[in-house]
């Protein structure tokens, strides 16, 4: 993995909560440390049934930490063009998104990185959420180290 700058790709099921969440955290840690690096996220199975452009609970808690969710879109599905394009992807639920990867984009099924971290129908927000922000800080912290 380059060390210098590049983008993270976070990966989940619907680009709506979890994987919008480590991309925003993510962006606002990197600011932060002057982390050259940026991040992106997008869905592998984009849901047409969510209310509005993003999870109330991705919402909220990035209200309480005081990170900016500008600008504001809508969940985006993931193309071969942005795995190409990613210097490291990561999918936030190993369980869930491994197969999702096989079936969808199976060439890089073991070219990313996965976490687990729990959905709503797991686990409340205010478990996953944090346990996401450990996830995110650790990366930050291997981001840090690796700069020297």
């Amino acid at each position: 993995m380059p060390v210098d700058s590049g983008t993270v790709l976070f990966l989940c099921t619907g680009n709506y909560y979890r994987s919008r969440f480590a991309e925003y955290y993510f962006r606002h840690l990197a600011i932060q440390y002057q982390i050259p690096w940026k991040a992106i996220s997008r869905g592998l199975r984009i849901p047409t049934d969510n209310e509005g452009s993003l999870s109330p609970h991705t919402l909220k808690e990035c209200e309480r930490l005081e990170i900016s969710v500008e600008p504001l879109r809508r969940p985006l599905p993931l193309t071969i063009a942005e795995l190409e394009q990613a210097d490291l992807t990561i999918a936030v639920k190993a369980t869930e998104h491994q197969p999702l990867m096989r079936s969808l984009f199976p060439e890089w099924e073991t070219r990313i990185e996965y976490w687990e971290v729990h959905d709503l129908d797991i686990v409340p927000s205010a478990t996953a959420l944090p346990h996401l922000r450990r996830q995110v800080e650790a990366l930050i912290t291997r981001f840090r180290r690796e700069r020297g």
